[in-house]
């Protein structure tokens, strides 16, 4: 699910991918929403209340905004400068420092919600933003930008797109990677409901807690993409004494 990638990942490392972390996403969208009334997994929403601002003549409460927006490009930055980096030195691959940062994060976020005893709503914003541009960053660049996660608006665009290559089956002949490519946005779109519906539900009943679950599932992704690969590696060298024998 983590570990593969560019060519060497198939539609099914991705919808595994895109499953977990659309998921994930929509839990921290409605979490955000519920707990601050901010929108904490795109930051599109901020541009245009930065600009109202300074349509106002007021670019000093806009700031925030902008805030906001440099809180998600920091995420996305220090996802990508940590996944060169474990590149580079080879021991840890370089999917599991991005996800790591995204979990500490959450968990950090649950755990200032619980000692705070007014948590700054900006703070939380900007965390969980930054949470989100690490996610997206780095699940951008495990699949060659092929799985968005945090998101809607450019997949219901290419949804769009695609179905409407449905329509004119003569021009588009590969059909199987179409349809491939309809069912990977339609999964990442009804499990970003899903982890909105779902943490919504658990927000009510644990509060910012639910972010641990989140978390949780993070950790999930990469011990689960640690055990399988083990255990591919135990069937292959139980094949190759098989066939030596």
């Amino acid at each position: 699910m983590f570990r593969h990638q560019g060519k060497k990942r198939t539609a099914k490392h991705n919808l595994k991918i895109a499953t977990l972390l659309s998921f994930i996403a929509g839990v921290v969208n409605v979490t955000g929403f519920l707990s601050i009334h901010k929108l904490t997994t795109n930051v599109t929403g901020h541009f245009a209340f930065f600009i109202d601002e300074i349509h106002r003549w007021e670019p000093w409460k806009g700031m925030i905004y902008l805030l906001y927006i440099l809180a998600f490009l920091v995420g996305s930055f220090a996802s990508s400068a940590l996944i060169e980096m474990s590149s580079l030195g080879g021991r840890i691959k370089n999917y599991v420092l991005p996800t790591l940062l995204e979990a500490v994060t959450l968990v950090l976020i649950a755990v200032l919600a619980q000692v705070m005893l007014d948590p700054s709503p900006s703070l939380i914003a900007c965390l969980l933003l930054f949470a989100m541009g690490v996610q997206n960053s780095f699940v951008t660049k495990i699949s060659d930008a092929v799985v968005r996660t945090t998101h809607l608006t450019g997949l219901f665009t290419d949804l769009g797109i695609e179905l409407s290559y449905l329509l004119f089956p003569k021009k588009h002949l590969n059909k199987k990677q179409l349809w491939t490519t309809i069912k990977l946005r339609l999964y990442i779109i009804s499990f970003f409901f899903l982890g909105g519906i779902i943490g919504g539900f658990l927000y009510t009943l644990i509060h910012f807690n639910v972010l641990l679950v989140a978390a949780a599932l993070l950790i999930f992704g990469l011990l689960y993409s640690r055990i399988k690969y083990q255990a591919l590696l135990v069937r292959r060298r139980y094949q190759k004494k098989s066939i030596e024998a």
